[in-house]
């Protein structure tokens, strides 16, 4: 009997019983559906978070102290017997030659308050080389000089600041207060956008470092400090140089390191790694709907072997061979799973479209996932269907024409 003829005989049998035939493809389609989102999910999370660090240049640098061990039990970086001083900032931009830029980051948490408007913001004491570090631009007024305004009380803001704060007036000249502490601002910076994990880069208040120390903190501890290489290639010179002069102002010997220092090509690569085993695991959850709605078709077609029992013994007493018995019910089954996958990578891009525009969460699908997905589906109907499709095909023809 030619292939052509079985598909006929299986799609006639399909449309026979339709409901069930429904049922069925639906288990699949949840699968493909779900695996095709969670898939894209992944991937454009890790798209975009790889391209956000990668804006940022993939010459930038991070110095933190290391992280410290207690009874054998590691502690944060805050518990480290170093710390970063603006001793080490000064020693760094002197000494170091492969550094092209270099500044301490220090963070305060509060409210940023203008007459009766308010906006929960972090304020950053930095110096003047940040804006180069992390790719600010101004937009209006100068930035700070870190001489001329040491200890200062002026800010440079970001757009979201200005529009949560001076809505309808030039934010030039006017006055912050943050926790109490009033700040001239003495300019704006252009428009950034989202930076890592979605955090907007524009609702920011940067301040002289010196100034967040003395009358915000009262401390002359730096829990990080960023720089920038001179170009692209010398970022372990860099890091290598940096460690150095770090250990020589201290006169270190032991055998660990006193601080941490990381390029962004190792934090890029060290997120992707987290990217890649989450992306694994929602794969994995959503792939369990697939295996589902394949037991679903083992279990359909087992129960159309047994009621179409009499029907197989008919067509093996009129010539049908047992393989053409198990071509049939095979290719029913790979039928149900294909369908299922086609609606189903179809539903999964569009679903994938909807989270991106109305919840606007990156997403990257791949046309490596639709191959896979339906060559997935295509093994489903070929590994569940294949049981129920020899059950049949060994049938007595004799005692299968006796069964009610």
């Amino acid at each position: 009997m030619s292939i052509f003829t079985l598909v006929k005989i299986a799609v006639r049998a399909l449309f026979r019983n339709r409901m069930r035939t429904f049922l069925s493809v639906l288990g699949i389609v949840i699968g493909v559906a779900a695996v095709i989102t969670m898939v894209a999910m992944g991937e454009g999370s890790k798209k975009s978070i790889k391209e956000q660090m990668t804006a940022m240049g993939t010459n930038a640098i991070t110095i933190m102290p290391n992280q410290s061990r207690r009874g054998g039990v590691q502690m944060d970086a805050s518990s480290s017997t170093e710390t970063l001083e603006e001793e080490d900032v000064i020693a760094l931009r002197k000494e170091a030659t492969y550094i092209d830029a270099v500044s301490p980051l220090i963070s305060v948490g509060g409210q940023a308050i203008v007459g009766n408007n308010n906006s929960p913001t972090s304020l950053s004491g930095v110096s003047a080389d940040y804006l180069k570090i992390r790719n600010y631009e101004i937009a209006d007024g100068v930035m700070f000089d870190d001489e001329a305004d040491r200890m200062a009380k002026v800010c440079v803001i970001g757009q979201t600041v200005v529009k949560n704060l001076f809505p309808d007036t030039d934010p030039i000249g006017k006055t912050i207060r943050y926790k109490s502490i009033p700040l001239k601002v003495i300019g704006t910076l252009k428009t950034k956008g989202s930076g890592d994990f979605g955090q907007d880069q524009d609702d920011v208040i940067f301040t002289p470092y010196q100034t967040v120390m003395k009358r915000f903190g009262s401390t002359i501890k730096i829990r990080q400090v960023l720089a920038n290489s001179i170009g692209e290639g010398y970022a372990e010179k860099a890091t290598e140089e940096i460690m150095g002069i770090l250990k020589e102002r201290r006169n270190w010997t032991k055998p660990t390191d006193p601080f941490r220092v990381f390029t962004q090509e190792e934090m890029i690569q060290m997120v992707t790694s987290t990217s890649d085993m989450l992306s694994l695991v929602l794969t994995a959850i959503a792939g369990i709907s697939l295996l589902v709605g394949g037991i679903g078709i083992m279990n359909i077609m087992y129960v159309s072997v047994t009621e179409r029992t009499k029907e197989i013994g008919l067509r093996m007493a009129i010539g049908a061979r047992g393989r053409d018995i198990l071509l049939q019910f095979l290719i029913e089954s790979i039928l149900i799973s294909l369908l299922g996958g086609a609606i189903g990578i179809g539903i999964g891009i569009a679903a994938s479209e909807i989270v991106k525009n109305v919840m606007n969460w990156p997403m990257s699908v791949s046309v490596t996932s639709i191959v896979v997905s339906f060559g997935v589906c295509f093994a489903t109907g070929v590994f569940f269907g294949w049981y129920p499709a020899r059950k049949a095909s060994r049938l007595d023809p004799i005692e299968a024409l006796r069964f009610e």
